[in-house]
């Protein structure tokens, strides 16, 4: 069966000398294609079966099999990130991180992945962008935040704080000397776990409430998710 697919190349491996399985993560899932001869000098696939290609590939679809790959029809090149190794590094740890994700829920992440990636590669602030697809997330990976209320009381007013070790917000009555952060932050933190992110167009928060922000889902995500990925490691050196 012929099939037309968009998706986005996350994992390439040689097969023989002239050869490269393709795994191409679509809204479908994970599909496996074969795409032949395509590290020879002149095949067309030479250049769009790479690792990050974002097309439209038309292949021989074989369920539960390898497929075929026919043509491949690049939609964007992200040229942009690929010429810089700070967001590479982000498109390498934000596959990873997805991948991981897919592995462990039924529900369809693809359209929230692509967003993120083409608002890093039109410029957007990717420390921004990374942290508000972490903070999607972490529903998928059973370990969600409480953004509504307390997560002590459930009381909507008097927020004073929010704690990873309690998993939400704190208010003052349930305070127990946790770390206190900006009330900007945990306004924000709320506002990334709702946000669309295809509709974002501009991002202007101050670089103190970035690295707050970032460095309690850091804390969060070392602590919680069991995940310890290098791609993350590497960019944490590189932040």
């Amino acid at each position: 069966m012929i099939k037309e697919i968009e998706g986005i190349i996350v994992k390439t491996t040689d097969y023989g000398e002239t050869s490269r399985i393709i795994n191409i993560y679509t809204n479908e899932g994970l599909i496996g294609v074969m795409a032949k001869g395509s590290k020879t000098v002149k095949s067309s696939f030479r250049a769009t079966t790479l690792k990050f290609t974002y097309a439209k590939f038309s292949i021989v679809y074989k369920e539960e099999k390898l497929s075929i790959l026919r043509s491949v029809d690049v939609i964007n090149d992200l040229e942009n990130i690929k010429n810089d190794i700070v967001l590479l590094s982000y498109l390498n740890y934000l596959t990873e991180l997805t991948m991981q994700v897919v592995k462990q829920t039924q529900d369809n992440v693809y359209d929230e992945f692509i967003a993120t990636i083409l608002k890093i590669n039109k410029g957007l602030d990717p420390l921004i962008l990374c942290n508000i697809l972490e903070i999607k997330y972490l529903d998928y990976l059973g370990v969600g935040l409480k953004l509504d209320c307390c997560v002590a009381c459930g009381a909507k007013t008097d927020i004073v704080t929010i704690d990873g070790d309690r998993g939400g917000y704190i208010c003052k009555n349930c305070y127990q000397n946790e770390r206190l952060v900006k009330p900007k932050t945990m306004e924000l933190l709320r506002l990334y776990y709702y946000v669309e992110i295809k509709s974002i167009s501009n991002l202007k928060i101050s670089r103190e409430v970035k690295e707050e922000i970032n460095h309690f889902l850091n804390t969060y995500y070392d602590r919680y998710t069991g995940l310890y990925l290098k791609s993350k490691s590497f960019l944490k050196k590189l932040q």
